[in-house]
């Protein structure tokens, strides 16, 4: 069988290279560092050219469906209830709560990513291709639940993808603020997935203060539960646009992302 380094395929009496992220920071640990999305004067509209679109799906809870421009088919936050119409190539997963990963997933699923490690001590290391996908995780710590108190080292993973261009992330059960180092390691988002449920992950304050470091071209809500979504959206000012979809789904590319960052509201969630 041929080696195909990107497909991950390794190549006999050659060692296999680690995949470059085209949306990581170059410099570590920049203190208040902001990565600037690649966006420009486009209105949000659907791509003509075929090749560079991805398309977004809210599920349900934290689980959107990703399917990219060759057509891999990634699921997050996988937890079994929230399915796409097709079997996934990919699906994602975070331990912080029961709604946000199953042990039983379909043995079909090629590739089950989870945001943790098996191994005490140890870190998830998540660096994968799948066509053309490109998928890594920054893992951050979570809150014991159940009122134990107390953290889990790197409990949630922060999951990115990147593909046709955009980087893509996925902020999980996120319960504190990112550090300086997180957001050297996460380096730019042009479309972000958040949590915006007000206190099972953090507060709508301090989640709109990791949205404004980030400044992301696309902010998606998520995992809503209690207080509406203006509880959120109503910590940004002027600098961001908000809007409400019609429906559960946008596409998306490089040459499509807002100049100005937007907060959508998807079908769903509202």
């Amino acid at each position: 069988m041929p080696c195909d380094l990107r497909r991950l395929k390794p190549c006999r009496g050659q060692e296999q290279r680690k995949p470059t992220s085209q949306c990581q920071a170059i410099a570590e640990n920049v203190p208040n560092v902001t990565f600037a999305s690649f966006s420009n004067d486009a209105p949000l509209t659907p791509a003509v050219s075929e090749g560079e679109d991805v398309k977004f799906t809210f599920l349900g809870h934290s689980t959107f469906e990703i399917e990219s421009p060759g057509g891999i088919v990634i699921a997050t936050d996988y937890n079994g209830w929230y399915r796409p119409a097709t079997m996934p190539d990919v699906v994602t997963m975070n331990k912080a709560h029961p709604t946000h990963y199953t042990l039983t997933p379909d043995p079909a699923i090629k590739h089950v990513l989870h945001g943790w490690s098996d191994v005490p001590g140890e870190k998830a290391d998540v660096d994968l291709v799948v066509g053309d996908a490109y998928i890594r995780n920054v893992p951050t710590d979570i809150r014991f639940s159940y009122g134990l108190g107390g953290s889990q080292e790197n409990g949630n993973s922060i999951f990115i993808f990147e593909i046709a261009g955009l980087c893509i992330g996925h902020l999980g059960h996120l319960h504190y603020e990112l550090t300086d180092a997180h957001y050297s390691e996460i380096g730019r988002l042009d479309v972000v997935m958040v949590p915006v449920d007000g206190g099972l992950t953090m507060g709508a304050d301090s989640m709109s203060r990791v949205i404004k470091r980030l400044r992301s071209s696309l902010i998606l809500p998520m995992h809503r539960r209690g207080p509406p979504v203006e509880a959120f959206v109503s910590m940004f000012g002027k600098d961001f646009d908000v809007a409400n979809a019609p429906d559960d789904s946008i596409t998306v590319s490089m040459r499509t992302l807002p100049k100005k960052p937007l907060i959508y509201v998807l079908k769903g969630v509202q």
